[in-house]
């Protein structure tokens, strides 16, 4: 048995969780498993599975192990499936999206995505953390983030930028917040993690200001900011991707907009440097492109006063 083969072995004892299971997938006697993977941990000269009575599990150099192997066997696959003329995209497809900016705006598109691939079968991580592409946590991620990973392919698909705003019903009772000190009065939204998201800029003067708003409340989540915004409970500097609609009907209210650094980092597709391309990836990126051509939020921008 070739190396190939023996990791694919190896990786149906992985997925399956046991010899038996995996013989059964591979047609194969669990005798014939464990000699090939017992061969394998000699060759390797380290073991890649701890066996007991009642499971198996990896060790270290297994996980390690597994990861460069699942790679490697996709890489062979797509580079099959890349010189076949008119072949079609099919296989599992992993998404990382961001939360609220996933679902408000990508799941909505994906009905036209599947009717085009029914072949692909799409696997979505909904998240606002940043999975690691290069290990294989996902196949492709839309970001809005700027990127600075020399690993990835970035494709930028729109410009973002960020309102400060609020419910009417606030502004009422606490009042319209005129310079950005005047925010240490006001109840501000703030993200749970601390980052970027919690420095506000403004242009004052022909230069950049940051400033770092003190929340007294707070949500790791940027839908939830905007569902609290709506309530009346404070104000919320966030993409106009997620209040944009909210703008333009009347439900926010933009707040210093004549000093309010709007632009912020792109919206972005990425997945990681590979010599073939997997067909399923390059699809549904072209696929993203396609729709921002056009951003949707941008017809409420005239309503940001």
């Amino acid at each position: 048995m070739d190396r190939q083969d023996a990791m694919a072995v190896f990786l149906a004892v992985v997925e399956e969780g046991d010899f038996s299971a995996a013989a059964r997938r591979l047609r194969m006697t669990p005798s014939a498993v464990s000699k090939i993977i017992g061969r394998l941990e000699t060759r390797l000269g380290v073991r890649l599975l701890q066996r007991s009575t009642r499971s198996i599990s990896l060790t270290a150099e297994g996980h390690s192990y597994a990861e460069s192997a699942r790679r490697i066997l996709s890489d062979l696959d797509e580079a099959e499936l890349a010189i076949q003329p008119g072949a079609e995209p099919r296989g599992r497809l992993r998404v990382s999206l961001p939360s609220a900016f996933g679902h408000r705006l990508i799941v909505p598109m994906l009905p036209d995505f599947i009717g085009r691939y029914p072949a692909i079968e799409l696997e979505l991580d909904f998240s606002d953390a940043i999975v690691d592409l290069v290990n294989g946590d996902a196949d492709v991620a839309v970001r809005v983030a700027a990127q600075s990973d020399s690993t990835l392919v970035t494709r930028r698909l729109a410009p973002n930028r960020r309102v400060i705003c609020a419910a009417p019903s606030y502004l009422e009772r606490r009042g319209i917040p005129k310079t950005p000190e005047d925010l240490e009065k006001h109840v501000c939204l703030g993200i749970t993690a601390r980052g970027r998201l919690n420095i506000w800029e403004f242009d004052e003067g022909g230069r950049r200001r940051a400033m770092r708003i003190r929340s007294s409340v707070e949500a790791n989540s940027t839908e939830a900011l905007r569902r609290l915004a709506l309530a009346g409970i404070g104000i919320v500097r966030l993409s106009e991707i997620l209040v944009g609609p909210d703008i333009s009907e009347g439900r926010l209210k933009p707040v210093l907009t004549d000093c309010n650094h709007a632009e912020a980092e792109p919206i972005s597709v990425v997945y990681p440097h590979r010599r073939f391309l997997s067909p399923r990836v390059r699809v549904f990126v072209d696929f993203l492109v396609e729709q921002f051509a056009h951003p949707p939020w941008e017809a409420s921008r005239s309503g940001h006063g």
